[in-house]
C-alpha cells in the first residue's frame, strides 16, 4: 500500500465520520425538535384538562349550592300540603263557632263539630297518621307508655285496661306513644 493509498482511505474514513457525525447531528435536531413539539402538544392537552378541571369543579360547587337552596325550601314549606288540605277543616270550625253563636243550637254545634271532627280526621289519616290501638292489647313498650298499675281480675297481667291518652303512629313511626293503665 502506498502513502496516498493511506491517505485517500482516511479521507474516507473522516468522511464517513463526518457524514455520520452529520447523521447524528441531524437526528438529534429532529429528535430535539419533535421532542420540542411533542412537549408543546402535552403542555396544551395539560392546559386543556387543567381548563376542564376548573369548569368540573365550578359546575360542582354550582350543583351543591342548588342542592343547599332546594333542600332549605323544600324544609320551609314541607307542611304546605298539610296546610292546604286542613284549610277547610278551618274554614268548618269557624263556620261551626259563627252558626252556634248565632243561633244558640248546641245539637247543631255538636253536629258541625263531629262533621268537623270526620273531616280533619280523615286529612290525617290520608298523611298516614294512625290512632295505636292499645285497650285489650298486651303492654308494648314501643307502643305504650303505662302511667299506672291496676288490679284487674278480668285481665291478665300486662294486659292494657285502659287508654288514658290515644296514641299515634305516623305511617311506621310512633310519633306519640298511647299513655294507658296496664293489670297486675
Amino acid at each position: 500500500m502506498s502513502t496516498g493509498d493511506n491517505q485517500t482511505t482516511e479521507q474516507e474514513v473522516q468522511g464517513t465520520y463526518a457524514t455520520e457525525n452529520e447523521q447524528t447531528a441531524e437526528q438529534q435536531e429532529q429528535s430535539e425538535a419533535a421532542g420540542t413539539s411533542e412537549l408543546d402538544q402535552l403542555r396544551v392537552q395539560s392546559e386543556e384538562n387543567y381548563q376542564r378541571y376548573l369548569r368540573v369543579q365550578a359546575d360542582f360547587d354550582n350543583f351543591r349550592r342548588r342542592a343547599r337552596l332546594e333542600k332549605e325550601d323544600f324544609a320551609k314549606y314541607a307542611s304546605l300540603k298539610l296546610i292546604e288540605q286542613l284549610l277547610p277543616v278551618v274554614d268548618n270550625f269557624d263556620r261551626a263557632l259563627s252558626s252556634s253563636k248565632e243561633a244558640k243550637d248546641f245539637e247543631a254545634l255538636v253536629k258541625g263539630l263531629d262533621m268537623t271532627f270526620r273531616q280533619l280526621d280523615q286529612v290525617l289519616s290520608q298523611e298516614g297518621l294512625k290512632p295505636i290501638d292499645a285497650v285489650g292489647q298486651p303492654f308494648n313498650p314501643e307502643f305504650h307508655q303505662a302511667i299506672m298499675q291496676v288490679e284487674s281480675e278480668e285481665h291478665e297481667e300486662g294486659i292494657v285496661v285502659e287508654e288514658v291518652q290515644k296514641g299515634y303512629m305516623l305511617k311506621d313511626k310512633v310519633i306519640r306513644p298511647a299513655m294507658v293503665k296496664v293489670s297486675v
